[in-house]
């Protein structure tokens, strides 16, 4: 496939996009693959020839969930997996980074109730609480690392078949390092622009004949390029072990601990804080942040923070019964911790564009989340007669506890933050405050604002204590029948009861407020493949998902309520028709899919803030996905896709009537990602990448939005010897000023600057 495809499909409605994408990847691929000797696909993956100096090798990457019974060639759904070789060459530190990749992929922004950390948005819908490590679910709200991780996997559409509750827009596994039959020490030092510092060891080591260490360590530290105030600093540490290596029975315990004080974006307000009503409506502009320089930084660094830490403990135990038959049991306890106070640029009452100022309303938060799962997998194949099975079988029971509180923040100003009163006059930096000391430095100048200003209140902890907990079982099973070579049947059912009760104290008032949903749901996946060649697939698919009020555990964007306790699990359905291809010697993947993705109950207000919820709505994505991973040749590489997505609301409730047919928010229609790499000699090799999205919402009234962005980024690397290599990335090559983040009313996230990075990378 080439740039040109992408422009044309681009402008092609829908479903002649659909259409014409599957007829390119078929007709494109057919003819490759016939290029192809049998021979070459079924030849051993890991079999590597030397071709001037450049090793060539398979690159085809399959997923590690157990709950997949075939190779992702012949798995009937959407998913992307972004390899260690990708993760390395972009110089990625965190999930956000990683999952720039993907395309069709946004990141949602935090406040108080919506928390401040890793919120990914796949195919329009938030997958916050969709996160898994190793298959088990990652709670709490937190910004991931990625030191430990070997690769990440992308599973895209409505999938509780696969993950349980939540999934409707997909979800999202971190593979861990875990301990391997070698020695080797592997690790990085990088420095950079903006006081960038990054360590990494990566030491793996063979104990006896049959057991194995491994350890990664990490430190990292770096101001946000161009954003005059915000920084990230934060270490970890993951040893584990593996006994039994060459076993039928092994065990691995692993431990993963991630430290962090950052201080946080405060981001640009948008330039429409009035509504329609107002006498000062003629002054709203078009609902884009407000025209200020990308350095224009409205934090409170006297003030403002953010504090997380992450434990997992891990036990995992295999035993291999012969013939295909493998026994797996995991044990988890983790917790994290998210605490924070940091500036929102508060405009709702038009300082902006009246009096000229911005007033810093703090957002805040101080949760810890603990969680304990055992789950058990059973994969094997059997057949029978003429048929054969390839079956994945499961156990899920966990309990999750998450305690949250929030902050006081200097009582003699906060009956001015109208977050907390919603008073008219309050939050208006006007001759009542002023701007700067006679507000006590809330209000700053919004075109020149003083980050350094002195904060003089009291900040009292322990207000409004909630205490959540959830408790989910769950068994499930999956199995591939494969009639002959070219037909197959992948089928799957979900089983899950859910618990999720909370307890609300108000400090105030002293009023307890307790409320619970206890939910059973199946979920479904069914897909059939069929073989035309050896090397390819073509699939069509249905799966669901359930999506119940608490489904955060209490540390997200989706919790139970009084609103909502009583409500049912949303339902959501995904109906895919696509085709994969392995060619070039199962060096270059191939993937074209068309989908509609679809909430047929979602959760919907009746009226304002805090009214009761009913199950009214309807949510509909139909869209279009093109990817393409692996070896162009024996020195290019290419990993990336496109994505359409065409979003509606089309039934909305009674206190959003005027949104139905509005596009969801950060759904952006047209999303493309390249990452390409040529080695120009055994030693020099050269990449970059290329990023574009279009315009996103903030809202779903589609009255707040951030503008379409292209960025660049590019790469060099030098092989000095076997065991070193320096590499150096420019991110954000041309300093393109856009926003990566849009949060529903207030504001918008300012994407980094340029940052130029240089890494020593040593194998040992």
């Amino acid at each position: 496939m080439t740039s040109k495809a992408f422009v044309s499909s681009a402008a092609n409605p829908p479903i002649r996009l659909a259409v014409s994408a599957l007829g390119l990847a078929l007709a494109s691929t057919s003819a490759m693959a016939g290029g192809d000797a049998v021979s070459d696909v079924t030849a051993d993956p890991q079999e590597a020839q030397n071709l001037d100096g450049v090793k060539v090798r398979s690159t085809v990457v399959n997923t590690t969930s157990p709950k997949f019974t075939a190779p992702l060639l012949d798995t009937p759904r959407s998913v992307t997996v972004i390899p260690q070789q990708i993760i390395q060459q972009t110089a990625a530190t965190s999930l956000l980074d990683v999952l720039r990749q993907v395309p069709g992929i946004t990141f949602g922004a935090g406040e108080g109730g919506n928390p401040n950390g890793d919120r990914p948005i796949i195919r329009g819908f938030d997958s916050e609480s969709s996160v898994f490590i190793d298959g088990v679910r990652s709670s709490g709200s937190q910004s991931r690392e990625i030191f430990d991780i070997d690769q990440v996997e992308v599973l895209k559409g409505p999938s509780s078949a696969y993950t349980g509750r939540g999934g409707v827009g997909g979800s999202i596994n971190l593979l861990t390092k875990a301990p391997k039959a070698e020695n080797a020490v592997n690790g990085t030092a990088g420095v950079g622009t903006d006081n960038y510092y990054r360590g990494t060891v990566d030491w793996n080591q063979l104990v006896g004949a049959d057991s194995a260490f491994r350890l990664n360590v990490m430190g990292h530290g770096n101001d946000v390029a161009g954003r005059n105030g915000p920084d990230m600093s934060r270490w970890g540490i993951a040893p584990s072990i593996t006994f039994g290596l060459h076993s039928a029975t092994n065990v691995t315990l692993s431990y993963y601990h991630l430290q962090s004080d950052d201080t946080p974006d405060s981001g640009i307000p948008y330039n429409n804080p009035f509504a329609a009503t107002s006498p000062y409506a003629r002054l709203n502009g078009d609902g884009r942040p407000y025209s200020v320089p990308r350095g224009t930084y409205y934090g409170w660094l006297d003030r403002d923070y953010q504090k997380q830490s992450n434990d997992i403990g891990t036990i995992l135990v295999k035993h291999d019964f012969g013939d295909g038959w493998l026994l797996r049991n995991t044990t988890v306890y983790a917790r994290s911790t998210n605490d924070y106070i940091w500036t929102q640029p508060d405009d709702s009452q038009g300082n902006f564009l009246v009096n000229g100022g911005v007033w810093r309303r703090n957002n805040n938060r101080d949760s810890n989340t603990t969680n304990i799962t055992n789950q058990t997998d059973l994969t094997g194949e059997f057949d029978t007669g003429a048929l054969k099975h390839s079956i994945a079988a499961g156990l899920e029971i966990s309990s999750e506890k998450t305690q949250r509180t929030s902050y006081l923040v200097d009582p003699a100003k906060n009956a001015a933050d109208t977050h907390n009163t919603g008073s008219i006059t309050n939050g208006a930096c006007s001759s009542k405050y002023g701007i700067g000391a006679p507000s006590g430095y809330w209000c700053t100048d919004a075109r020149h604002p003083t980050p350094h200003d002195p904060f003089l209140g009291a900040i009292i902890g322990g207000q409004n204590p909630t205490r959540i907990v959830t408790d989910t079982r769950s068994a499930w099973a999956f199995d591939t029948v494969t009639f002959n070579p070219q037909w197959s049947v992948n089928g799957g059912v979900r089983f899950d009861s859910f618990n999720t009760k909370s307890t609300a104290t108000t400090t105030t008032t002293g009023a307890v407020s307790r409320v619970s949903n206890d939910s059973t749901f199946w979920n479904y996946q069914l897909g059939v493949v069929y073989k035309p060649a050896q090397n390819g697939s073509v699939y069509l698919s249905w799966g669901t998902s359930s999506n119940p009020p608490g489904v955060d555990a209490g540390d997200g964007a989706d919790g139970i309520a009084v609103t909502n306790a009583d409500l049912k699990p949303e339902s959501s359905r995904n109906l895919e028709l696509g085709t994969k291809w392995d060619v070039l010697e199962q060096r270059l993947s191939l993937t074209a899919a068309v989908f509609r993705s679809e909430k047929t109950n979602a959760r919907v207000a009746t009226g304002g803030r805090g009214s009761p919820q009913i199950n009214a709505g309807k949510q509909r994505v139909d869209g279009v996905e093109l990817g393409f991973n692996g070896q162009i040749n024996e020195r290019w590489s290419v990993f990336g896709g496109y994505t359409y997505l065409d979003s509606e609301l089309v039934k909305t409730g009674p206190a959003d009537a005027a949104s139905k047919g509005n596009e969801f928010p950060n759904t952006p229609r047209n999303s493309f990602t390249l990452w390409t790499s040529v080695a120009i000699t055994s030693r020099w090799t050269v990449g970059g990448g290329a990023y574009y999205q279009d315009k996103v919402y903030g809202n779903t009234a589609n009255t707040k939005w951030v503008p379409s962005y292209t960025r660049f980024d590019a790469m060099a690397s030098y092989e000095v010897n076997k065991h070193l290599t320096l590499q150096l990335n420019v991110q954000n090559l041309t300093n393109k000023y856009y926003f990566d983040k849009a949060y529903a009313a207030h504001y918008a996230s300012v994407a980094p600057g340029r940052a130029g990075i240089l890494t020593a990378n040593f194998h040992f």
